[in-house]
C-alpha cells in the first residue's frame, strides 16, 4: 500500500485541489491523508483507485479507516468514520503523562521566560469575534483584526524601550490569524495560539513585531491591495489600527479604493499627506510580504519599507522592535493589551472591552452601482488601464480598417481582371 500524508490540501473548484491533482497525476498512489485546508471530508474523495480522506482541524475529529486487498493488488474502503474528539472519552493514562509533560515544559521552557503560565487568565471575554472564516472571505472589517491591530499599537507604545515615536498605523493579515477567541476566559494558551507562527531571529517561537516607515501614498497603495488584490488571495485581507478607508467592489481593479485617512488618538479623522512618512507596525512575516508585492506586480503596486529618514530597509531583522535585547513578539503584545483592560466587574480579571462589539469605519464597503460613484476620483491605476484599453481598442480599429481596405483592393484587383478578359 502507498499511502501519502500530504499537506496540499482539497477546494470545492477540483481544478485547484491538489490532492485531488496529486491523485489523477499519480494513480499508483492508495490512500491521500490530506491536510492544510481544513477540510473535512464526511465520505473519501475518488479518483481511480486513490482514496482522499481529511478530518478537518485542530485535532476536533479523528479519523478511522479499514481498506481491503482486491484481487488486482490495490485497494479500497470498507469502512470510514470521523469521530469527534469530546471531553466524555476517557484519556489514556500514559498518553496523558506524557502530554502534560510537554505542557509543563511550555510553561518552564518557554513561557516562564514572558512572565506567563499557560492556563494564566489574561481577560474575560463577553463579545462575539469573527471566525477565521470571516476574515478571509467576508471582504469588510472584523473585529478579531481590529484587536489584534491594535494590541500592536498598545505594545510597542507602552514597551520598556519605546522611542517616544507614536505609532500610525498597525497591520494584521488575515493569513497570519490562527484562531479566535470565544466567550469566557481567555487564557495565554488562547492568545498564543490566536498567533503561534513563526520563530524570530533570536530562534524564539513567535513572530516579532517589526517597525518601518510607508509613505501617505504607499497606504493608499496599501488600502487599494486589500481591495483589489486580496479578493484573489485571501490571506492578504488586511486588518489595520489608525488607517481607516471605504472601497466599492464594484469599481474597477486597483481603482476600488474611494476614500482612505488617518485617525488621531481622538479617534479624529487625520487626511493624508502623500509625501510625508507614517511609523507602520506589522509582524517580521508580513512586512516581509508587503515589500514583496512590489516585486509580484512588477512594480505596479509600489511598497518600499523604510527607515525613519526615508532610507530603503533591506534587511527587516535590522527593524525587529526591541526590549533590551529581547524580540516583541507579536502574540506577547496582544496578551499584554489584554491585560491593560479595564476590570469592569470588580472580580480581579481584565474585561475584553464592549468597544469591539461594533465595528468603527475601518474598512467601509460601499456596494453602489451608480455611474457617478463607480468613475469619480480615479487615480493613476485606473488612468493606466484606460489607456490600455484604448490603445486596444485603437489596434483592433486599426487592425480591422486594414483588412477592409486589402479586402476591397483584392476585389478591386479581381473586377480589374475580369474586366480585362
Amino acid at each position: 500500500m502507498i499511502v501519502c500524508v500530504s499537506h496540499s490540501g482539497t477546494w470545492e473548484d477540483e481544478s485547484k485541489s491538489e490532492d485531488e491533482i496529486l491523485a489523477k497525476s499519480v494513480p499508483d498512489l492508495d490512500l491521500i491523508i490530506s491536510g492544510h485546508t481544513h477540510t473535512e471530508l464526511a465520505e473519501p474523495i475518488v479518483h481511480g483507485d486513490t482514496y482522499i480522506v481529511s478530518t478537518g482541524e485542530y485535532g476536533k475529529k479523528i479519523g478511522e479507516l479499514s481498506m481491503t486487498q482486491k484481487s488486482d493488488g490495490r485497494w479500497e474502503i470498507t469502512d470510514y468514520k470521523l469521530v469527534p474528539i469530546l471531553s466524555t472519552i476517557t484519556a489514556d493514562g500514559a498518553t496523558q503523562e506524557k502530554i502534560d509533560g510537554f505542557m509543563e515544559a511550555v510553561d518552564t521552557g518557554y513561557l516562564a521566560d514572558f512572565g506567563y503560565t499557560k492556563d494564566e487568565v489574561l481577560a474575560t471575554n463577553n463579545v462575539q469575534f469573527s471566525t477565521l472564516h470571516d476574515l478571509e472571505y467576508e471582504h469588510t472589517e472584523h473585529n478579531l483584526g481590529d484587536l489584534m491591530s491594535d494590541a500592536y499599537v498598545y505594545a510597542v507604545e507602552n514597551s520598556d524601550d519605546f522611542d517616544g515615536v507614536p505609532v500610525d498605523v498597525a497591520v494584521v493579515p488575515s493569513g497570519t490569524v490562527r484562531d479566535t477567541y470565544t466567550a469566557g476566559d481567555i487564557t495565554v494558551e488562547q492568545v498564543f495560539n490566536s498567533f503561534s507562527l513563526g520563530i524570530g531571529p533570536d530562534g524564539v517561537p513567535g513572530y516579532p513585531l517589526i517597525s518601518v516607515y510607508l509613505t501617505g501614498k504607499e497606504l493608499r497603495t496599501a488600502a487599494e491591495i486589500d481591495a483589489s488584490v486580496s479578493d484573489y488571495m485571501t490571506t492578504a485581507r488586511l486588518y489595520m489600527s489608525g488607517l481607516h478607508f471605504t472601497y466599492n467592489p464594484n469599481r474597477m481593479i486597483l481603482n476600488k479604493v474611494t476614500d482612505v485617512y488617518l485617525t488621531d488618538e481622538n479617534g479624529s479623522r487625520v487626511e493624508l499627506e502623500d509625501d510625508k512618512l507614517y511609523r507602520v507596525v506589522a509582524d517580521l512575516y508580513s512586512g516581509q510580504m508587503l515589500s514583496a508585492v512590489t516585486d509580484m506586480s512588477h512594480g505596479l503596486l509600489s511598497l518600499v519599507p523604510k527607515y525613519a529618514d526615508g532610507t530603503p530597509i533591506e534587511d527587516f531583522e535590522d527593524v525587529i522592535v526591541m526590549e533590551g535585547d529581547r524580540e516583541l513578539k507579536a502574540w506577547d503584545s496582544i496578551a499584554r493589551y489584554m491585560q491593560s483592560f479595564e476590570d469592569t466587574d470588580g472580580d480581579g480579571i481584565a474585561n475584553v472591552p464592549s468597544y469591539y462589539s461594533q465595528m468603527h469605519d475601518r474598512k467601509v464597503v460601499d456596494e453602489s452601482r451608480s455611474l457617478g460613484d463607480l468613475v469619480k476620483s480615479p487615480n493613476k491605476y485606473a488612468a493606466m488601464i484606460i489607456a490600455v484599453i484604448l490603445i486596444v481598442i485603437i489596434l483592433v480599429v486599426l487592425l480591422i480598417v486594414l483588412v477592409v481596405k486589402l479586402i476591397k483592393r483584392i476585389r478591386r484587383r479581381k473586377a480589374d481582371t475580369i474586366h480585362k478578359r
